[in-house]
């Protein structure tokens, strides 16, 4: 039986190590410039709809409501292609590899990811990730809720959850306790909302930005 590591790296995907917010913009751009207004601003308040419902950004499943409320509109055959095609590899941080590979050397890593069942494992494809951790890829509805689970998956002593989120951070530090170390790097549109940010505790390990966690040594992860 192969010895159970010390240490399993948990990263999520968007604004930490895909800027998400940059797709996110490249897409209403797009929407604008080559559907104008009106389709731009339906799309997305359905997007919001979809988020507030299932807890998660669902691109395609905002597209798929779009097309049922304008069902002659053939058009958006080119607006799901425009997603499905999207350089996704183009928009990974900054040392965000360089990040994943210093950490490699101390234990497992994997990507722990929330979304939907094809645009999220998409992103991760055509990113590269899915090949740069060896396909160890989670994608959950709502991963704070399966750490069980992850846990037969990924067993270690011990846990690194590396995310833009507070919220999850927290959330996961509740359950894991000692067990869990985290580390929030503040990039994106949540980790710089001061109200959000001030709504929860602080995370172990603060970073700016996901290259910086190459400078982060062994010792400061614990386990």
């Amino acid at each position: 039986m192969a010895e159970m590591p010390d240490l399993c790296f948990l990263f999520d995907v968007d604004n930490t190590l895909i800027d998400n917010d940059r797709i996110t913009q490249d897409l209403s751009e797009y929407l604008t410039k080559t559907y104008g207004d009106f389709p731009h601003d339906c799309y997305w308040a359905i997007f919001e709809e979809l988020r507030r419902e299932l807890g998660y950004a669902d691109y395609l499943g905002a597209l798929e409501r779009y097309r049922v409320k304008y069902l002659h509109d053939p058009r958006i055959l080119r607006m799901a292609n425009w997603l499905i095609d999207y350089p996704f590899a183009n928009r990974l941080f900054p040392g965000a590899l360089d990040a994943v590979r210093h950490v490699a050397k101390w234990g497992t890593t994997a990507i722990l990811s929330d979304g939907d069942a094809v645009f999220q494992p998409r992103k991760v494809q055509r990113s590269g990730l899915s090949e740069e951790f060896d396909y160890r890829v989670l994608i959950y509805i709502h991963k704070e809720q399966e750490l069980e689970y992850i846990e037969k998956i990924f067993p270690a002593k011990h846990y690194v959850l590396i995310d833009d989120k507070l919220r999850i951070l927290d959330m996961v530090k509740r359950q894991w306790g000692a067990k869990v170390t985290t580390v929030f790097p503040r990039q994106g549109h949540y980790a710089n909302d001061k109200e959000i940010v001030a709504a929860y505790p602080k995370a172990d390990i603060t970073i700016e930005r996901i290259g910086e966690l190459t400078k982060v040594e062994r010792e400061a992860f614990g386990g």
